[in-house]
């Protein structure tokens, strides 16, 4: 009887396990999605120079809700001193910065904890040149944002599909969404850069995170 009662216990046991490291699966979505905008900034050698919350039209992130598109563009900074620009700010002038923009959704009420999630969507184009590096990632932060896990593709068009498998703590922040990484650009310069394009079509996965918590937290990302 014993032993029959620790078999038992132990198939319970699998069996919770299974049914807590479920796979759920995440869409873009459109503007009222939850989305935040995070920019972290770096001198011309890499060195972190500082980090903050951005408005999302200042990260360069555009919706066009009606086309169901995303357009993400080079960073611009509108302000002439030599501290971003060189010599200084104006029509022709060089970025003095690396900027890396994060334009993400955020879910802190543990309701991805645990959970292997996928990030689906589809990248319509993608003209980028080399000054600039966009990704598609998912992040899994410590719930004072020490640290984090990430797994991430590049953005390349057609369909897209990134999964991690999250940590099953209390209080943790998972991310998932786009980074642009590159130098500043002024703003009349911009098209000689490149952009990308992404379908916000929302999707079933999609609708369903409404009922999740898209909370932004202040530290660097």
């Amino acid at each position: 009887m014993q032993t029959r009662c620790v078999q038992m216990l132990a198939v319970a046991m699998i069996a919770g396990a299974a049914m807590s490291a479920q796979a759920i699966t995440v869409g873009v979505g459109q503007s009222g999605a939850g989305w935040n905008a995070y920019m972290n900034v770096f001198d011309l050698g890499g060195n972190y120079q500082f980090g903050g919350v951005w408005g999302i039209p200042d990260l360069n992130a555009n919706f066009n809700d009606a086309a169901n598109k995303l357009t993400l563009s080079p960073n611009t900074i509108g302000d002439p001193n030599p501290y971003w620009y060189l010599p200084s700010g104006g029509p022709g002038a060089s970025g003095n910065k690396i900027m890396e923009a994060n334009l993400y959704r955020q879910v802190s009420d543990g309701s991805l904890s645990g959970q292997t999630v996928t990030f689906q969507g589809t990248v319509l184009s993608n003209s980028f040149t080399s000054a600039h590096v966009a990704t598609i990632f998912i992040r899994d932060f410590a719930p004072d944002f020490s640290s984090f896990n990430e797994s991430s593709i590049a953005l390349t068009p057609g369909a897209f599909s990134v999964s991690l498998f999250t940590i099953p703590q209390a209080g943790r922040h998972v991310q998932f969404g786009f980074q642009v990484k590159g130098v500043n650009v002024w703003v009349t310069d911009t098209a000689p850069f490149g952009f990308a394009e992404i379908a916000t079509i929302p999707g079933p996965a999609t609708l369903a995170l409404g009922a999740f918590g898209l909370l932004a937290g202040r530290r660097r990302r």
